[in-house]
Formats: C-alpha cells, sequence, structure tokens
C-alpha cells in the first residue's frame, strides 16, 4: 500500500514537472497503469535514469511534425503492448500432473492464473484506449506513413522504374525546393511576429 501511495505521488510529480495535462487521461485507465506498474516493478534509480524511453526531442517542431512523431509513439506502444501480453505465460501445466485434475469451482489450476489473467485484461484495456486514440484521432498520420513505407518497397534494380524516377526528378525536385522555401519563409515570419510582440 505504501509503495502504490509513493507511485501516486511521484506519479503527480511527474506530470506536474512536465507540463502534462491528465484532462485527456480517464480516471479508470491512471488507475490501471498505476496497477500495472505494480506488476512490471522495476528499481525508481532505473526509472527516472534520466533515459526516457520516447525521447523528449521528438515532440520539437511544428503541429503537424508533433502529430507525425505522435502517431510513431501509438504505434510503438501497440506493438510494445502486443508483445508484453504474448510474454504473458499461458497456464499449461505439465501432462500427467495433479494439476491436470479439473479444480473445483471457485478455485484454479494455477496459484498465479488469477494474476496473469488480472494482468492480461488491464493491458489489453490500454491496448484499446491507444488503438481508439489512433485509430479516430490520427488517421492522415497513418496515410502518410503508410505512404511513406511503401516508398521504401520502390523496386531499385528495375530499369524502367530507374528511368522513369529521372524524368519526374525535375518536378518533384521543384516541389521539394518550393516546399522548404516557403516553410522557411514562414518560420521567418513568425519569427519577425514574435520578435515585434516582445518590443511591444
Amino acid at each position: 500500500m505504501r509503495m502504490m501511495a509513493l507511485m501516486k505521488v511521484i506519479l503527480c510529480l511527474w506530470l506536474t514537472v512536465t507540463g502534462v495535462s491528465a484532462s485527456y487521461v480517464p480516471q479508470e485507465m491512471n488507475k490501471t497503469i498505476q496497477n500495472l506498474l505494480q506488476h512490471y516493478k522495476i528499481p525508481l534509480v532505473e526509472r527516472f535514469n534520466g533515459n526516457p524511453v520516447f525521447p523528449k526531442d521528438g515532440m520539437d517542431g511544428n503541429v503537424e511534425m508533433k502529430m507525425i512523431f505522435m502517431h510513431g509513439v501509438l504505434e510503438t506502444y501497440e506493438d510494445l503492448i502486443g508483445h508484453m501480453l504474448k510474454q504473458l505465460p499461458t497456464a499449461s501445466p505439465p501432462p500427467g500432473s495433479s494439476q491436470d485434475k479439473p479444480a473445483s469451482p471457485g478455485t484454479s489450476n494455477d496459484d498465479g492464473a488469477p494474476v496473469k489473467a488480472d494482468v492480461r485484461s488491464k493491458l489489453m484495456y490500454i491496448l484499446e484506449k491507444i488503438q481508439f486514440l489512433k485509430t479516430h484521432r490520427y488517421q492522415e498520420q497513418e496515410k502518410l506513413l503508410h505512404r511513406l513505407q511503401n516508398l521504401k518497397k520502390i523496386q531499385m534494380d528495375n530499369r524502367t522504374v530507374q528511368s522513369k524516377a529521372l524524368w519526374e526528378l525535375p518536378q518533384l525536385f521543384e516541389k521539394a525546393s518550393s516546399l522548404a522555401d516557403n516553410t522557411m519563409r514562414r518560420r521567418r515570419r513568425r519569427q519577425a511576429r514574435n520578435r515585434m510582440h516582445l518590443k511591444a
């Protein structure tokens, strides 16, 4: 109980220090995460070793860049929790053991089975929350990343692809240069406006 209370205090302090608003995190989700942390225990010195799993500089840049990065974060969490679910052992007693006998009502053949089932259900709950957010709020980023992944499938050894790519290069190079130039101009105008506001 004392460890649970300590984890709640640390979590609140972390949210305060990092400036994170928990208004979008449902109370049930927050409680579920705290319960899961009791199962996935690590020393506090490791939890706060200054090396976060997801680097904070990924949130630098404009809104579009942040959205793309956060889509990647959600997708990584989706894969990670899926992996954690696969790591949970299944209750399968060895053949011929006394545990093969049917359990009486209200009992379990595996002393750890209720705990495993509880962890599994909590992970599934978190996974559903992540998938819902990713599916309903990051649809455009999903499409963009799929298009980027398709670029990796281009047949580099195909002579037709090589020739057509060279043919398309001038138009695409022009678009890429124009986009970068326009972005730079908008950034400079925004910086100039900010300086004027500071002088006012």
